[in-house]
């Protein structure tokens, strides 16, 4: 009873910490890697079972690792910056001006927490659980102004308020945490298959947007009489749900492995507080994901894995539906005649992410009975196109290359401490203002991850 006493507290701990420091956004808003020696390998290696939070990658591999756990902390850091140029329309003929500005967004660090354990059967099965944050987003754009036309299209007076949309600081705080408690068992020798139960928590808020109030379905089906009031600056809101993962992991031969896992989309309870921000009334699911790996050993102390991973970002709607939709909105400058188009209606705007695919390439070597290295390289190509830097202001996810290293050092009895370092290289996108097609918007960002780790085998 004590042992179990002692995980519950330790569990509820980090699910805590994990759900209030997220803020990832390297493969879209999806993080790299889960674990520090895949992280070392820059997430490459579902085919490369280890440790007991492989299973977050592949829970085929649940019975691959042995009785083990694993506790770990990662220190991310994104820096990210939008530039808007000079405008020749300066608010008239309905044109929505962001600046010119050049800002750094603030909350550049973030403490990630992990944790997972396996435990073996005699039946050639396993059981496994893993908590972890993945995915998310934030952004903090303190200062800078917005000059825009309150009254539509035609001349109008001009208006410049403070903040990127003119409504004071503007961002998004997108924090997710995830348990998966997960069963495998080997079907054969060579191959194993798994399931997991994917449990989700999600928290958000959003600040700034309230200028957008006129683009909303509350407003454009009230006849203009209506303002929203689950836009903007409504605090944190609380969001859970659940999904499933299903994984192979077999031995081709004694010198290749194969890994496939699928993860369903998640279906999240709605976002109540902001239905009027985004795609159905609030809607905010987590995008199914895919990947696919080989892992090579051209001798016993060396492996590499190729991976491929793939996720739908266009699948969900407030994600994937570009902000062009937008203009279909009645009160919208181009006076369009579909309600469901304005910001919270069935087919409202949102970020107008495409899906994306990450190719990887690791190699792990250990170079005597203490000492493991690894070192990874990735690319894919960024999910934001020209076309929708406007909304992506909130969530610049131009990220396209990482590279990492890491280790292992071990300890006496069965210990271990890992160490993995990534770095995603510079990269931005440049695209004409939704709303001001006279001009442009750069959105760009860099990053830089440390994390830490310690193991127990059994």
């Amino acid at each position: 009873m004590r042992f179990f006493s002692k995980w519950c507290i330790t569990l509820v701990v980090v699910m805590g910490v994990a759900v209030s420091g997220t803020a990832f956004a390297t493969n879209g808003y999806f993080t790299h890697g889960t674990g520090t020696k895949n992280k070392g390998q820059v997430g490459a290696g579902i085919a490369l079972p280890q440790d007991a939070i492989d299973i977050v990658n592949n829970p085929a591999v649940a019975v691959e690792v042995g009785d083990s756990m694993e506790l770990g902390v990662a220190l991310f850091s994104p820096r990210r910056s939008y530039q808007s140029s000079a405008s020749l329309a300066q608010g008239n003929g309905g044109a929505f001006t962001i600046g010119p500005n050049t800002i750094d967004s603030d909350s550049e660090f973030f403490p990630i927490p992990h944790f997972a354990r396996s435990w073996q059967r005699s039946n050639d099965s396993a059981y496994a659980l893993a908590f972890y944050g993945r995915g998310g987003m934030n952004t903090d754009w303190a200062g800078g102004n917005a000059t825009f036309d309150p009254d539509g299209p035609g001349p109008a007076p001009v208006m410049t308020l403070p903040g990127t949309f003119g409504g004071g600081t503007a961002g998004v705080d997108l924090s997710q945490a995830f348990l998966d408690l997960t069963f495998a068992k080997n079907i054969s020798e060579a191959t194993s298959l798994g399931a997991s139960l994917v449990i989700g928590l999600q928290v958000f808020e959003a600040e700034g947007v309230a200028n957008f109030a006129g683009f909303t379905e509350t407003f454009a089906a009230s006849g203009g009489t209506v303002f929203p009031s689950n836009l903007s600056n409504n605090g944190h809101e609380f969001s859970y749900g659940a999904g499933f993962k299903l994984g192979m992991h077999t031995k081709l031969s004694n010198k290749v492995n194969l890994g496939i896992m699928y993860q369903s989309e998640i279906s999240m309870k709605d976002l109540d507080d902001y239905a009027d921000l985004f795609a159905e009334n609030g809607g905010f699911d987590i995008p199914a994901n895919a990947k696919i790996g080989l892992t090579f050993f051209p001798k016993d102390t060396v492996a590499v894995s190729l991976d491929l991973e793939h996720t739908w970002f266009s699948e969900v709607d407030s994600v994937g539906n570009p902000i062009a939709n937008i203009f279909g909105c009645p009160t919208s400058p181009a006076m369009g005649s579909l309600v469901a188009n304005c910001l919270g209606g069935s087919t409202g705007a949102g970020f107008g992410w495409d899906d994306m695919t990450t190719a990887k390439i690791g190699v792990q070597w250990q170079t005597d009975d203490e000492w493991t290295w690894r070192a990874g390289y990735s690319h894919g190509s960024q999910p934001i196109d020209p076309s929708e830097v406007t909304f992506n202001i909130l969530a610049p996810a131009t990220i396209e290359d990482h590279i990492s290293f890491g280790f292992t050092k071990q300890l006496a009895n069965k210990r271990e401490i890992n160490f993995a370092f990534m770095y995603a290289f510079e990269e931005d996108v440049t695209g004409t203002n939704t709303f001001d097609p006279t001009q442009t918007i750069k959105l760009e960002m860099d990053q830089w991850e440390l994390e830490f780790s310690y193991g127990w085998n059994f």
